[in-house]
């Protein structure tokens, strides 16, 4: 790609996803549903945006404050139309590298789509264009690997609701085993589905993690233009459940972040060694889009053996782009 193709890449993106601050003099950035990838001194962040061309762009980092394009490089990890499934709603990407393999799952047409690149910056491609199950609409989905080496495939699927389900992931064929299919939690708590915002039940965003031997899964409930939008989790002894809600939940809501829609994210290690939330907001109080980014350190500590989590509310990061 020649580098005038790359900065007019560059230019197009950054105009999709970054947002004025509140002072007009930074840029804040604008991904929805983000993720953050964490490797060699760096963080790779991406997430839904808006904008052409379709698909998805990585910014990086060294202190999850300032964010840039990396160097020389088109941003756009995965592109529309270019070994890569579907022609609209590329939404909720997930880093996910095994062994010498990057892998990318995201969402397009509403259907869960597994890429792979031998580069964090991509392309990430598929030699077989195709979702991974064109059987239902499912979105949202993070891949997980236990200690054992089988692989989970998280994701939402759809029945007068948002519903997360986890099936066994063949990482091999990249398919679910659909007798595993089993659904993880029922919409039961008055914070997961408030009057601000009529909707059927939401519960979808979800991320899970492996701590001292129990499963935590992350997940958000609302739909995403309530202003109640928020993150809770629940914990289990194993990675298909039953999962038991944790009733420090929610982690993440306006009333302790103090910004309107805030959820659907990720957990990643710092750097520091820290566990933190990368999150969306609402764009103000008046506007849902474009959603901001936000990032939050996590408060964690064992409660009868169990981690009681919560959200550093003095210390969220505003991520911002660098010219």
């Amino acid at each position: 790609m020649t580098m005038k193709k790359i900065i007019t890449f560059i230019c197009g993106a950054a105009a999709a996803l970054a947002c004025f601050s509140a002072s007009g003099q930074e840029k804040e950035i604008c991904f929805a549903d983000p993720t953050i990838f964490v490797e060699n001194g760096k963080y790779y962040l991406t997430g839904t945006r808006s904008g052409a061309p379709a698909g998805f762009t990585v910014l990086e980092s060294e202190d999850l404050v300032h964010w840039s394009y990396p160097a020389d490089r088109d941003s756009m990890i995965l592109r529309k139309g270019e070994g890569s499934f579907g022609d609209k709603g590329f939404w909720a990407p997930q880093y996910f590298k095994d062994g010498g393999t990057y892998w990318f799952t995201y969402t397009a047409n509403e259907h869960t789509v597994l890429a792979s690149s031998d580069s964090v910056f991509g392309p990430f491609v598929q030699e077989n264009v195709g979702p991974i199950d064109g059987s239902a609409k499912n979105i949202d989905s993070y891949l997980f690997r236990d200690d054992d080496g089988k692989y989970y495939l998280y994701h939402v699927r759809f029945n007068k609701g948002n519903w997360i389900w986890v099936a066994e992931f063949d990482m091999e064929n990249g398919c679910i085993r659909p007798e595993t299919l089993k659904q993880c939690l029922d919409c039961t708590e008055d914070w997961e589905r408030t009057p601000n915002y009529q909707s059927a039940p939401i519960m979808e965003g979800p991320t899970v993690k492996k701590w001292d031997g129990l499963y935590y899964l992350f997940y958000s409930a609302n739909h995403f233009m309530n202003i109640d939008y928020a993150v809770g989790y629940a914990w289990s002894e194993s990675p298909t459940g039953p999962w038991t809600k944790h009733p420090a939940s929610p982690v993440i809501d306006r009333s302790i972040v103090g910004e309107n829609g805030s959820g659907h994210g990720d957990v990643f290690k710092g750097l520091d060694g820290k566990f933190y939330y990368v999150y969306h907001v609402h764009n103000s109080d008046r506007a849902v889009s474009p959603r901001k980014t936000r990032i939050v350190p996590l408060i964690m500590r064992k409660e009868n053996g169990v981690f009681r989590i919560e959200a550093d509310r003095d210390n969220i990061i505003v991520p911002v782009y660098n010219m």
